[in-house]
């Protein structure tokens, strides 16, 4: 896991195509998938933060997340130490997992800053840090191969 402002990524060896995609973004960009090339496409979203979630997980893409409008935390802990609640699914490339007392890692995102995860690292997106609101998140997906 890394996590980072947006002006130090250059410094991790990411996917270029996906770090020229993020440093040309605006906040005005529409909300929907952008294929980047074969390996690296990119969903701009728009939701509201909630209260809860569980952990996930993906086998075949590294995920970059960062938020273009407001705020929330994503949790992380190492995968290795959960238990399944739903098995992977891989035309989604996702499973879940059941919260366990484990130290998790919360990570405040918000403009400027960005995330990778990798598949051994477990995240809960999408939760309030006080109040729910509106963010405008995007989330580059780089195939693991």
């Amino acid at each position: 896991m890394i996590y980072d402002e947006i002006k130090n990524i250059d410094l991790y060896n990411l996917d270029k195509h996906a770090v020229n995609f993020i440093k040309n973004l605006t906040t005005d960009i529409e909300c929907k998938k952008y294929i980047l090339n074969d390996n690296v496409y990119a969903n701009i979203e728009e939701y509201q933060t909630k209260e809860s979630g569980f952990f996930e997980a993906h086998k075949k893409y590294i995920d970059i997340q960062l938020l273009l409008k407001g705020e929330e935390i994503i949790e992380y802990t190492p995968l290795e130490n959960l238990k399944i609640k739903e098995n992977y699914d891989s035309l989604k490339d996702i499973a879940f997992y059941y919260d366990v007392t484990l130290p998790v890692i919360k990570l405040k995102m918000q403009p400027n800053f960005f995330t990778v995860l990798y598949p051994t690292d477990a995240h809960k997106p999408q939760l309030k840090i006080s109040d729910a609101q509106k963010v405008k998140k995007v989330v580059v997906k780089i195939k693991t191969d």
